[in-house]
């Protein structure tokens, strides 16, 4: 059912703008659409045909400023066209990059293909990329371009449509065996910003294209994923000179006796039992073997892989139990969800160990071994030097201690009741819970909502107001004590690792306490004004507690990225302590955080394929030493065209983003927002000036190859965002929570939290919310644009990290009803909400696609609701409007305004190129 006002005419998206791709004019959604009651269909209007503006037959340009529209990102799915190469070394002919699978410029969509143009199902795995220009295809003075800027109208954003990335690639080649999908790496576990590698450092610096990977190393498996194929027999290949692990680009000589590496080339001997099944006792054929199939493996490693038997799975819970943590309810909330957690918390072969400490003034430890099977509580009062109260039984098997540690739960919203203590020995307690944790390994969950006043790491309020939006703001950005660098150094040494549950009521510090996180491997969740009498914040924090104590991870873990002969890995960013030059030391591994690491040459490449593999040593969850191994194989070129055809704006956005967060830590915001749009521009400007007939002269149109049109919007969405957006108006605990994030999620969630999603409810067609052969059907998405707000609409915004409902003050009575169960639009509450579940038809499929939002993300982080009104709290309502990320909001140029920033420093850069 369509909702709208029956007085008004509905004004046909022709005469507004231009159909774009990814959106079907009305005369295409009409056989989805029920009209108000009492409305009869109107004749399909058959006199404006889809066109590109401008052209015969097109609809009339809109009078006026014409907002940004007509992409429609795929940016949820695979990189661009990448090569990807056999998986023997042979280069096969590849296709002209102008026979492109999907519509040509002037061919309209299906409406199935415009679906997935735009969001594959994001709760699939990403895809991988597709084959394009083989590494040896002769340089092509000229490729096909995508116009950014109409003609006759410059910096005027032109309809373009955004590559159709669907089918899978080609598997590669391998003699003597079949072909393999899996052969080279998913993107969802390693992408790489250039799916061509360039030949010469020379090209590379002259392209400007920044070159690195994004590595996702431990992403969580979804049902319908492939799960990673374990290696059990022990038997690991590998090359005696550089140690790269067999896979499936290898290539076997001398009548399969030995093999040669695909990184250095050295001869290895094939083991003994490479074609043996020591179960059966039987030959087996080697081709069936995972790791010459899987470009993703897991080893199960023997006993010299170990320098200690693998270590349980600990956790350590150091709760804040002042005044402030028991009025927001944070006890209570935190007492519960663990409490209800337990039988969810790994405990495959019993191992598991828990430990509690509660702090306020003073450190409170808990013997959890009595024979009397009630909790003990020991308080130390000594801050200058805590210590343990007893050597053992602070830490105890959890299958062992259980009715204990319930009985403990369950008295501690009680035992502190009555606080009036403000006192907060946070890093004491720190210190006693890693001379607990630290002679096994493990994780200490901290759970802090008051400001650290008391002993060694205490820290003061110096949120200052007239330092936000100043060159001076990074200080407020950069950690103000040393203390909890150090000891999170200390903590890694140790194979520990903290993780922060950080609740504000007032400024809490994130960019100090979150050091603790960032160098031992760990996550970091804030809930500022958090209050636990709301049950959307109780919800939420319950919700992602219990997800992250339940995930399977990965403890005591190192990893090595290692590279062809002539590249390096020159510098890395995320979650770790980097113990030596390339390896990484991760006490934990959490599910779906993400590294990105940037490439440097040593020296020029004279190979046809670059090769890199990600190593990970690691202790699951259930006791086995594992090494999970991750390869990727990209073809080599000289030419500066497969450069740009091949580079993956994805992967580019979450490097810069990684980049943009360290220098505006590091130096200033500005600098970092300059950084951001300068690249952009080098980009541009050397495609334009190498690349394109225009490189001649002044032209009115911003070009780019079609898998980088992107790219300036992701750009703009950066500047735009609470990380990086200027301003005085943003909290300092709000933008590094948001840098912190910036750091660490996976690709899939980072491009929604740079470039939200905006949906249409009031008038989606009627399989939207419906469950079909793909899951729950989705609406198709909207350019962020506030003209997109129709009058009387219902929309639906989400960025990963909350969801918005806005609803126009013209929204009629039905509609209210039907989603909301209240006879109209005053009697709407906005702010943060659930969704009511009602028997309407409208209200299920609405909650069926919020459900999927929540459910499609691969974090623990759980979206709140908020539901904005058109005319209700103005904070509200400017916090929803400034994720319409196209649209001017000052000081910061709208979408067009910022392509024709970009024209003019592109121009003004072709200039400098040619003085």
């Amino acid at each position: 059912m369509a909702y709208s006002q029956p007085s008004t005419p509905t004004m046909h998206p022709a005469q507004a703008a231009p159909p774009r791709p990814g959106f079907r004019p009305q005369q295409q959604q009409q056989q989805h659409q029920q009209l108000p009651y009492g409305q009869h269909p109107a004749p399909p209007n058959h006199n404006v045909q889809p066109g590109t503006l401008g052209q015969p037959g097109g609809p009339p340009a809109h009078q006026g400023v014409n907002p940004p529209m007509g992409y429609r990102p795929s940016m949820n799915g695979a990189p661009p066209p990448g090569p990807r190469p056999p998986m023997n070394g042979g280069m096969p002919r590849p296709p002209h990059p102008h026979n492109a699978v999907g519509p040509q410029p002037n061919q309209q969509p299906t409406p199935q293909q415009q679906q997935q143009q735009y969001g594959q199902q994001i709760g699939s795995p990403l895809q991988r990329p597709p084959s394009i220009v083989g590494a040896q295809r002769a340089a092509s003075p000229m490729i096909r371009p995508s116009t950014l800027s109409q003609p006759g109208s410059p910096g005027m954003p032109r309809p373009f449509q955004s590559p159709q990335i669907q089918a899978r690639p080609p598997p590669g080649h391998q003699p003597s065996h079949g072909q393999s999908p899996h052969a080279n790496c998913h993107p969802s576990y390693k992408r790489s910003t250039l799916n061509a590698i360039p030949a010469t450092s020379q090209l590379l610096q002259k392209s400007r294209l920044p070159f690195g990977l994004v590595i996702t190393p431990y992403r969580s498996v979804k049902e319908g994923d492939e799960p990673v194929p374990v290696v059990t027999d022990s038997i690991i290949a590998r090359c005696r000179r550089c140690r790269t692990y067999i896979n499936p680009f290898v290539r076997f000589v001398e009548g399969g006796q030995r093999w040669k590496c695909n990184m250095c080339y050295t001869l290895n001997e094939v083991p003994s039992s490479f074609d043996y099944d020591s179960q059966t006792q039987q030959p087996v054929d080697r081709w069936q073997r995972k790791e010459l199939n899987h470009a993703v493996v897991e080893y199960i490693a023997p006993t010299e892989y170990m320098v200690r038997p693998p270590q349980p799975l600990v956790y350590l819970f150091v709760i804040d139990v002042s005044y402030a943590a028991i009025q927001c309810g944070m006890v209570a909330t935190a007492a519960t969800t663990i409490l209800e957690s337990l039988d969810r918390i790994p405990n495959d072969e019993g191992r598991t160990k828990i430990g509690i400490i509660t702090v306020d003034s003073s450190i409170h430890f808990y013997n959890l071994n009595t024979a009397s099977g009630e909790p003990q509580m020991l308080v130390v009062s000594d801050l200058e030097d805590p210590f343990l109260p007893q050597p053992q039984d602070l830490l105890c098997n959890l299958k062992e201690c259980r009715p204990t540690l319930e009985a403990l739960l369950n008295r501690m919203s009680d035992m502190f009741k009555d606080t009036q203590n403000v006192g907060n020995a946070l890093g004491p307690a720190l210190q006693s819970a890693y001379k607990m944790v630290s002679p096994i390994g493990g994780k200490i969950m901290c759970l802090q909502a008051t400001l650290p006043n008391l002993g060694t790491g205490s820290l003061k309020m110096r949120e200052d107001a007239k330092l936000l939006g100043t060159s001076k703001e990074s200080t407020l950005l950069q950690a103000a004590s040393p203390f909890y660098k150090t000891l999170a150094v200390e903590c890694s040494k140790s194979q520990v690792c903290i993780d922060m549950f950080l609740f504000g009521s007032q400024y809490s510090d994130v960019a100090t306490l979150s050091c603790l996180p960032r160098y031992t491997g760990g996550s970091t969740f804030f809930y500022p004004a958090f209050t636990a009498a709301k049950s959307e914040d109780a919800l939420k924090f319950a919700h992602e507690l219990a997800e992250f104590v339940s995930q399977r991870i990965a403890l005591e873990a190192v990893m090595r990225v290692r590279a062809s002969k002539g590249l390096r890995m020159s510098a890395f960013y995320g979650n770790f302590f980097v113990r030596s030059t390339d390896l990484l030391s991760l006490p934990n591994v959490p599910r779906d955080q993400s590294y990105s690491i940037e490439v440097s040459f040593e020296d020029n490449l004279n190979i046809p394929v670059v090769c890199f593999q990600t190593a990970l040593l690691h202790t699951s969850s259930s006791g086995e030493r594992r090494i999970r191994v991750l390869t990727l194989a990209l073809p080599v070129t000289n030419s500066l065209s497969d450069l740009f055809l091949s580079a993956d704006q994805v992967a580019i956005a979450t490097l810069l983003a990684c980049k943009g967060v360290e220098r505006g830590m590091s130096s200033k915001l500005d600098d970092a927002r300059d950084a951001l749009t300068n690249k952009c521009v080098d980009i541009l400007g050397v495609y334009k000036t190498h690349l394109t007939a225009s490189s001649t002269g002044a032209t009115p149109n911003l070009q780019i190859s079609d898998n980088l049109k992107l790219l300036p919007l992701l750009t703009l969405g950066m500047l735009k965002h609470v990380a990086l957006r200027g301003g005085s108006q943003i909290p300092s605990d709000l933008r590094s929570y948001a840098m912190h994030l910036f750091s660490t999620l996976p690709s899939q969630c980072l491009i929604p939290y740079i470039h939200p999603k905006l949906y249409s409810l009031h008038n989606m067609p009627e399989n939207c919310g419906t469950i079909g052969s793909n899951g729950i059907e989705m609406p198709l998405a909207l350019n962020l644009s506030s003209e997109r707000l129709e009058r009387g609409g219902l929309f639906l915004l989400e960025d990963s990290q909350n969801i918005f409902l806005w609803i126009s003050r013209d929204a009629v009575p039905q509609l209210c009803m039907d989603l909301f169960g209240v006879p109209n639009y005053d009697s709407i509450r906005g702010g943060k909400t659930t969704l009511p579940t009602l028997e309407s038809d409208f209200n299920q499929r609405v909650n069926l696609i919020v459900g999927k939002i929540k459910e499609m993300r691969r974090t623990a982080y759980y979206p709140q609701m908020y539901i904005i009104k058109d005319d209700g709290d103005p904070a509200l309502r400017l916090w929803f409007l400034s994720h319409l990320i196209e649209d001017r909001t000052e000081p910061i140029m709208g979408y067009h305004q910022y392509l024709g920033h970009l024209k003019d420093r592109t121009l003004a850069f072709e200039s400098r190129t040619k003085q």
